[in-house]
Parts: C-alpha cells; sequence; structure tokens
C-alpha cells in the first residue's frame, strides 16, 4: 500500500515508462495474433492495460482521461502508444493535483470491497505488472525482443557481459 503520493508517482513513472518500451516494440501486424485459444492477443492486452487506469481510478472520485471503450477494436500501436499516454500522464497529474498523502487512507468502493485509496495504487500497479508479464510471452512467441524491468532479459545479460541465464 502506497503511503506518499511522491513514492507513488515516482514508482508509476517508472512503471508506465516501462508498459510503453514494450508497447513501442509491437507492431501493427502483432496486435490480433492470438498465440493460443486461451490467450488474449497482444491488442486485447494492451487496450486492456490503457483502460483499467482511468476505470479503476475514476472510482476514487479522479477524472483520469482516456476512452470509455473497455475493447479493443483494431487501434494501431501509435494509437495504443497515445492512449497509454494519455491516461498515464492524466493519473499522475489527477493524483497530484487532488489528493495528499491522508487521502490515500480514504476508502472507495471497489468492486463490492472496501480498499484504502494507497492500496489501490498497488493494486493497479501490480495488475499492470501482470499483463505486462503475459505481455512478454507474448511478444516472444512472435520473435520480439522484452527489456528487462526488474532484472535482465535474456538478451540482455550479454549487454552486462554474461552468460544469458535460462
Amino acid at each position: 500500500m502506497f503511503t506518499s503520493i511522491n513514492d507513488f508517482v515516482s514508482t508509476w513513472k517508472y512503471e508506465s515508462e516501462s508498459t510503453l518500451r514494450y508497447i513501442d516494440e509491437l507492431t501493427d501486424n502483432m496486435l490480433a495474433v492470438k498465440p493460443h485459444e486461451h490467450v488474449r492477443s497482444a491488442g486485447v492486452l494492451v487496450w486492456h492495460m490503457i483502460h483499467t487506469i482511468p476505470e479503476m481510478m475514476n472510482k476514487t472520485g479522479l477524472h483520469v482521461l482516456g476512452k470509455e471503450q473497455q475493447d479493443y477494436a483494431g487501434e494501431t500501436v501509435a494509437e495504443l502508444h497515445n492512449e497509454w499516454v494519455l491516461s498515464s500522464d492524466s493519473l499522475s497529474e489527477q493524483i497530484t493535483a487532488s489528493w495528499t498523502d491522508a487521502d490515500l487512507q480514504k476508502e472507495d468502493d471497489m468492486y463490492g470491497e472496501k480498499w484504502k485509496r494507497g492500496t489501490t495504487l498497488h493494486i493497479l500497479i501490480t495488475h499492470l505488472a501482470h499483463h505486462r508479464g503475459q505481455l512478454s510471452v507474448i511478444m516472444r512467441l512472435q520473435g520480439k525482443r522484452v527489456h528487462g524491468i526488474y532484472g535482465p532479459a535474456y538478451e540482455e545479460w550479454s549487454e552486462f557481459g554474461a552468460a544469458p541465464m535460462l
């Protein structure tokens, strides 16, 4: 749970930029490919991550910008990039302008439960990390490089002078 606006904003900046690096590695041709019948396409998954920012955070009384469109509708990588930046930046701006550290202890109705706002922010980030992990697998299955976020990805080991860890 976050107890400081500054801690969240700095963490969000890193997480948002990391996600944007993944989005920017995608190609328009990759977005509709379903690597398995039980796996979302990259386009559906990225749109879900984008949509979740305003959908979840507006339940806290914020007014985070973003399309109300719930489902992926064939947006291009450039459009996904722009929508991510819009919602991500809007979230940081809204929290910085509207909340104090004390507001992180306030509770909101979230999916049939009461969550402290600091918890909601934590869940937003872990939800993002969860889906970004799924996206990394989809990208690998389509031959794309992924970037290490919390540690080196396969290709990055050699950049550190070490053998790749499998």
